[in-house]
């Protein structure tokens, strides 16, 4: 068994004195795991750093096994990444979303989603649209998504301003207004805003707000496990610099 594709480094652990095994997530292969002969070595360990874009060659006998991975330099960004502010926070909340997902199943989506954030992580309001979006597209490819499209009561698409905690879906002003205090908010910028739309630090806040709540219930509070204790720092570091 063997394939070629591209992916970036989610993380790398040792294994044996010089070998490591690499997470990556791939574009077409999903997030696969493999070892990387000598990859504790000088030579190898700037390439296999999280966040870097490889080129990688995954052989195996068989397609359950762990199997071996051949890697490229593609696009070696973990520098710049970590000289960021928002950098290895954006990164961190990223790959630990991207592990709720089956390894080895394919989410081309979400690969190219995750690339376009780790590029805008210089650019704290942008950025922060970014991951609420992503953290959208992660719930919509478990089979959690919102339906934020019109609302449930009326099926109006107009004034989309709250979400039902209950069903995921939009509910607008007029339908809502009697139980506003049961609702989350509904940022605009989720709901049709011009692509050079400025959100503001309060509507970035619902919006993590709104993931948050649902990636909660849904996806890490049934798992047992907590949030990534990182996005929490990611959303601090996003209020600061837009204060």
């Amino acid at each position: 068994m063997e394939w070629k594709d591209s992916g970036f480094v989610l993380a790398v652990r040792k294994h044996g004195e010089t070998s490591a095994i690499v997470e990556l997530m791939t574009e077409r292969h999903g997030r696969h795991l493999g070892l990387v002969r000598g990859g504790r070595s000088s030579r190898m360990r700037p390439l296999l750093q999280s966040g870097n874009s490889l080129h990688a060659e995954w052989r195996a006998r068989l397609q359950e096994h762990l199997g071996t991975y051949r890697v490229e330099a593609d696009e070696l960004r973990a520098a710049r990444l970590m000289q960021l502010p928002l950098g290895m926070y954006g990164l961190q909340v990223a790959a630990a979303h991207l592990r709720l997902l089956p390894e080895r199943e394919s989410a081309g989506g979400l690969y190219r989603a995750a690339l376009v954030l780790l590029e805008n992580l210089d650019e704290p309001e942008k950025a922060a649209r970014l991951m609420i979006r992503f953290e959208l597209a992660i719930l919509d490819e478990l089979g959690f998504g919102l339906d934020l499209e019109q609302c449930a009561a009326t099926g109006t698409r107009e004034e989309l301003v709250w979400v039902s905690p209950r069903s995921g879906s939009a509910i607008s002003r007029e339908a809502g207004s009697p139980y506003e205090a049961q609702l989350l908010s509904l940022p605009a910028f989720l709901t049709g805003s011009p692509p050079n739309h400025i959100a503001s630090s309060e509507a970035l806040e619902q919006g993590f707000r709104l993931t948050g709540y649902f990636l909660d219930r849904n996806v890490y509070g049934v798992r047992g496990v907590k949030p990534p204790e990182e996005r929490a720092g990611f959303i601090r570091k996003i209020v600061k610099a837009l204060e």
